[in-house]
Formats: structure tokens, sequence, C-alpha cells
């Protein structure tokens, strides 16, 4: 179903105890009606949304560089 915001949404601020800040804001996907409620009569409407997460503030000591992978061990899964 088509839809429109009326406004757009608001990215939320939270400050983590080991002192990062991360924003979070809700991102509307796709909105479908599925019928009508069977005691009240009203529309049923099923909204599909994803959450988007970005790093405001991140400490230095939280940031873990990447090392060398040792090929030693042998093939993995991953790259």
């Amino acid at each position: 179903m088509e839809f429109e915001t009326e406004k757009e949404p608001e990215w939320i601020t939270v400050k983590l105890k080991d002192g990062s800040v991360i924003q979070i804001k809700m991102e509307i996907v796709a909105i479908m009606r599925n019928g009508n409620d069977m005691n009240t009569g009203l529309p049923i409407y099923m909204v599909q949304a994803t959450n988007i997460i970005r790093m405001v503030k991140v400490p230095p000591e939280l940031i873990q560089r990447r090392r060398p992978q040792d090929d030693s061990k042998g093939p993995t899964m991953y790259r």
C-alpha cells in the first residue's frame, strides 16, 4: 500500500555506560492492509520496518584494530 510520512522520523540519541553514543531511528519499509478486525470492524495493517543505527561517539579504548590473519590455522569460512 502506498504511503507518505507526515514528518521525517527523528533520531533517538542514547548514551551507553561504556561512553559510546549511538543514534537510532525507525524507517517504515512497507504497509499492507490485512482485512478488518472481526470484533471492532477496524482495519488491520501490517507494518514492515527497520531500525537504522549509527555510531556518534566511540571511546578510543573500545576500538579494536583488525589484526593480520594467521594462515597457519588453515582456511576459515570468513575472509
